[in-house]
């Protein structure tokens, strides 16, 4: 890994070790690679009972009736519950728009929706007895397309919508709708010398994330509840349950538990509710693990898309214009489609400086399964779609694809089409040569590596291995443009409460968030800010619940950003605080006390220039210091209905990629030997978490372009392959070398000047191995995921 760019300005305090900076060690990464690490799904209470949820067998259909009877009458039942039993007025949720219901009411619109729940003293006497459950179905034509969807007379998704986004769409079966029009799109076009169009097909992904989704609710002595799960967003999650508790919101108390990843899949509610209604009911602690069957129909996917892009350029290759038009596929109800619709708009031109642009994009209501958030959230999708183009743009005016993107590239001060400005680093050209730069793998690699070579310890491993005469080599080049943290006007923010006091004679500082850890590394990043503030060696991280004000979500790669900010800003406060009890105390006689230049190091009150004034133990003696502080980034603005504009975002992050594939032209079968990735991050907080994450993120946008797709019937709607035997996941077999080349920026906007990372390596990582296979085999494989038949026409 390279680190280079410019310094950033970090307290002085950093000198204590594991602070900002440092490649500190995760202090659950030894538990988790051993299996000792306790997830949700390993919690266990006296007493407990077994949940289990019956699911909908079609895709949209009246519900004529339901008998629970027989379930009912099932030795070690406590209880069955259906829409009727809900004991609140409020029955729906949702994460923006509440249109999701408890348990199906009238009618159920997709595959898979909750309809029944059960109660038993084991996990398998609830599903034997969820099984005896009659449901009579009538079922209803089903909706699974933009044609279906708006045809005249087409069935409605949601009779009756009265949601905030009705009065902007043109029909009742589209979510959200945003158009983002700057300059004249149709005046440029006749400027262009080269026009290419394209349509292009983006396929369900699902997060597929390690730990299914778990947890438990134990009804209290007071009325309420205490649920422990897994979660992105306990506040979201808290604010949705409690009225369909039928209880305030202090009388549902959540603790976030083990998290086996999350990826956005964990952003809506899955067994929450439902756990807490059977708690309720029957008095007992209920515990709901889903297998990974359920877990296919108990979350969101990414949304699946057809995009229709042009652009033109200049004969020496400046481009004139773009237009698209982004038709996303949201299932049966909204979750995170208005969002996802804002970030496809509004990043559909990618990292380059077009003045002329004509965007749609648009999420439709279907009875296919629900879509929502997954990681780097609409923006995927279109980089698919803009970078396939470039490649098209450069074939066709003789250039080449790396230095066609660099003459285009955006910068510092670049206007967007949504008419905001670029105001920090946006260094798109030097990432292109910096992975450009990078070596190239040998060629043919089984036979350079000798014939007693391990072919597992080879990149790319064991996929799809091939080693025939028809192997062709690809090389191709993708960058990305993603932005971070909640935009559109959100209030985005978030909570700390750092609480520093003496224990054993040694200062120690504690910090408590609500922040969901599923696996980014916040716990670790969290100390390394109180390290580097406070100037002390020990520091507990509280386990996150919903005593303390939100952290917001574990998404939009801004926990770091935000909630990093919260506890930077609150360990400042508690800084300031403990020097001035100093002062107080001990100040009389050091001049140095009356100012403001002081700082904690190592358990110690010292000057700027390194003199220690006193201990910071005999400062807070007996005493603690202990603060709660919210920290919000700078305000956005929503986009114009119309046109689009508006400062809609608060930072952009940028990645680059480099794939090396072979492909077996004759078998197509493809294998990627490379993926190498330079990143802007702005600072690296630490190191070994940042490139874990950019390797992440690579592969996750690998399985999107070779593997990933859940495949939904066109006819019935209904979900072909909800397992991992059917739904293909690289795995450490599949994954290729590498290499990372890290550039450090910095915002002069964020906390250390950092800059999210989570999601832009996924962005570009799909287009680059799409370019590497067009590369290698000349087809235009306009489509994700790529399958052999498509590389041999069988």
């Amino acid at each position: 890994m390279g680190v280079t760019g410019s310094p950033t300005n970090i307290n002085q305090g950093t000198r204590t070790k594991g602070g900002i900076g440092e490649s500190t060690l995760r202090p659950d990464g030894i538990l988790k690679v051993t299996g000792e690490f306790a997830y949700s799904s390993d919690m266990w209470h006296e007493d407990m009972l077994w949940g289990h949820t019956l699911r909908s067998t079609v895709a949209h259909a009246e519900i004529v009736s339901i008998d629970v009877s027989e379930a009912l009458a099932t030795s070690g039942v406590y209880a069955v519950l259906t829409y009727d039993d809900l004991p609140a007025e409020m029955k729906n949720y949702g994460l923006e728009i509440q249109d999701t219901p408890v348990l199906a009411h009238g009618r159920v619109r997709h595959h898979g929706e909750p309809v029944a729940l059960v109660a038993a003293d084991h996990p398998e006497t609830a599903r034997r007895a969820a099984a005896k459950i009659r449901i009579d179905y009538r079922e209803l034509p089903v909706v699974t397309d933009e044609a279906s969807a708006t045809a005249p007379g087409a069935p409605l998704i949601h009779e009756g919508r009265d949601d905030h986004h009705i009065g902007h769409v043109p029909h009742p079966n589209i979510v959200h709708r945003q158009p983002i029009v700057r300059g004249d799109a149709a005046a440029a076009e006749a400027r262009a010398d080269v026009i290419v169009k394209g349509d292009y097909y983006f396929g369900m992904q699902d997060q597929a994330f390690l730990g299914p989704e778990s947890g438990l609710a134990v009804p209290a002595e007071d009325g309420g509840v205490d649920l422990y799960v897994a979660t992105q967003w306990l506040h979201s999650d808290l604010r949705q349950i409690a009225p369909v508790l039928g209880l305030p919101e202090d009388k549902v108390r959540m603790t976030l538990s083990g998290v086996g990843g999350a990826f956005g899949g964990r952003e809506d509610l899955s067994m929450q509710i439902h756990a807490c209604l059977l708690a309720l009911r029957t008095g007992k602690p209920v515990k709901i693990v889903y297998n990974r069957f359920e877990s296919f129909f108990g979350h969101v996917h990414r949304h699946p898309a057809r995009l229709h892009y042009e652009h033109g350029a200049t004969r020496d290759g400046k481009l004139t214009h773009m237009k698209c038009r982004i038709v996303l596929d949201g299932g049966a109800y909204a979750s995170a489609s208005p969002a996802v619709v804002g970030n496809a708009s509004s990043l559909a031109v990618g990292p380059y400086v077009i003045e002329d642009v004509d965007i749609e994009a648009i999420a439709l209501y279907t009875n296919n399964p629900p879509c929502g958030a997954m990681r780097g959230f609409g923006a995927v999708q279109a980089c698919f779609a803009y970078e396939a183009q470039m490649d098209k743009l450069a074939a066709r005016l003789d250039m080449d694809p790396v230095e066609f993107r660099q003459l285009n590239a955006m910068e510092q001060g670049t206007l967007l089409p949504t008419g905001q400005q670029v105001d920090s680093p946006a260094p798109v050209a030097e990432l292109l040569r910096r992975v450009k730069a990078m070596p190239m793998p040998p060629e043919r690699q089984w036979e350079s590596a000798g014939e007693h070579a391990d072919v597992r310890a080879l990149p790319g491993g064991l996929s799809n291995t091939t080693h025939g005469e028809g192997v062709v080599r690809g090389v191709g080049y993708a960058v990305g443009l993603k932005n971070v943290g909640f935009s559109e006007g959100f209030d985005d923010y978030s909570t700390a409460r750092v609480r520093m006091e003496v224990i054993g004679g040694e200062p120690v500082a504690t910090v408590h968030t609500a922040m969901a850890e599923v696996g980014q590394g916040g716990v670790t990043v969290h100390a390394q800010i109180a390290r580097t503030e406070l100037g002390v060696s020990q520091v507990t991280i509280h386990p996150a619940d919903t005593q303390v004000g939100s952290a917001g979500s574990t998404s939009a790669s801004r926990q770091t950003y935000v909630t990093g900010g919260a506890v930077k800003n609150s360990c400042e406060a508690v800084r300031e605080q403990v020097l001035e009890m100093g002062r107080r105390k001990l100040g009389t006689h050091h001049p140095a006390w009356a100012t403001a230049e002081l700082l904690l190091e190592g358990g110690k009150v010292v000057t700027d220039g390194g003199e220690v004034l006193a201990d910071i133990a005999d400062v807070l003696e007996d005493e603690a210091v202990d603060i709660e502080l919210e920290w919000r980034h700078r305000p956005t603005e929503a986009f114009d209905l119309r046109t689009g504009q508006g400062n809609g975002h608060v930072q952009y992050s940028f990645a680059a990629h480099r794939a090396v594939v072979e492909v077996d032209t004759e078998l197509g079968l493809v294998k990627v030997i490379e993926l190498a990735c330079a990143q802007d991050v702005g600072k690296a907080l630490n190191p070994l978490s940042v490139v874990g994450q950019i390797q992440g993120g690579t592969i996750q946008g690998m399985g999107i372009a070779v593997m990933e797709e859940i495949i939904v019937d066109p006819v019935t709607a209904k979900v072909r392959n909800p397992s991992f035997t059917d739904y293909l996941l690289p795995t450490i077999l599949d994954t290729p070398t590498i290499p990372v080349d890290v550039l450090e920026l910095a915002d002069d906007h964020a906390p250390y000047g950092l800059r999210g990372i989570g999601e832009a390596p996924t962005l570009s990582s799909t287009p680059a191995v799409l370019a590497a296979i067009r590369n290698a085999t000349g087809l235009e494989l306009d489509r994700t995921p790529v399958r052999p038949e498509h590389l041999t026409g069988v």
